[in-house]
């Protein structure tokens, strides 16, 4: 995979209709009921005749379904389409009673995500129960290049790969631990491929503490790893061999399910 050294800014003008046929989409998406087209107009403020030809084009490709008393809802082609993100559903139903567990046993936020370019992408969690906690949304974009996640995401790169990525990549320091050149990255990244676990003190966040394990699956279209973030407080030196068994059992555990 060629990653440039720079990202250029792309020049582009947003197409309108397919910014509002999608916004159409999504609306019907979350509606627990069909619509009509004077609903859909009203909700999202456009323009009932805009609106009318965006539902009749969707209608003709399948993508909507038409009912009684001129109401719409999602069709079958839409669906069709979401398989696509089939593997990520898999992944997710599969890895989640894990993360359950992990929770159960360490009682801090649990999280699944994939690499997606230069970023880490949450794609499950299970929430801490503790009032004071250490939480993100799914669907998040987190940098890679600190903490633990970052390292088992990108700990499934080969060496050539991860020199490519890293080399159009700033080290910009997000805490006085933060590592700051690529040779340190690389050499934790390593570590991390040798032990199939890492741990990140206070790299990414201030006062956070997290420990990851990738997950090792027979194919290399997509990366995933698990990591467990905490207060320091809550991720005490005495404790990281603990949770360090816990999740290395847990891979291992991964693993057989995803290679066998």
């Amino acid at each position: 995979m060629k990653v440039p050294k720079k990202r250029k800014e792309v020049q582009f003008k947003k197409v309108p209709a397919l910014v509002k046929g999608f916004k159409v989409l999504e609306l019907l998406a979350n509606s627990r009921i069909p619509l009509r087209v004077t609903d859909i107009a009203n909700l999202l403020g456009f323009n009932k005749s805009t609106v009318f030809n965006i539902v009749h084009t969707l209608l003709d490709l399948g993508f909507l379904d038409s009912l009684p008393e001129n109401k719409v809802r999602l069709g079958l082609k839409f669906y069709d389409l979401s398989r696509i993100a089939d593997p990520y559903a898999v992944l997710i139903s599969k890895v989640h009673p894990f993360l359950e567990e992990i929770n159960r046993q360490t009682r801090l936020s649990v999280f699944l995500g994939l690499r997606s370019g230069q970023k880490a992408v949450i794609i499950d969690k299970v929430d801490s129960p503790h009032g004071i906690k250490v939480s993100s949304e799914i669907g998040m974009k987190i940098p890679l290049i600190a903490g633990s996640h970052g390292k088992a995401l990108l700990a499934h790169l080969p060496d050539h790969q991860l020199d490519q990525l890293l080399s159009g990549t700033d080290l910009n320091p997000f805490t006085t631990k933060s590592l700051t050149t690529p040779q340190q990255l690389k050499r934790e990244i390593r570590k991390t491929r040798r032990d199939l676990f890492a741990f990140d003190d206070e790299g990414y966040l201030e006062g956070i503490r997290s420990l990851a394990i990738p997950i090792l699956m027979d194919r290399n279209d997509f990366q995933a790893a698990i990591w467990v973030v905490g207060l320091k407080s809550q991720i005490t030196d005495e404790m990281i061999p603990e949770y360090r068994k816990l999740m290395k059992e847990t891979g291992l555990r991964l693993e057989a399910l995803f290679t066998r």
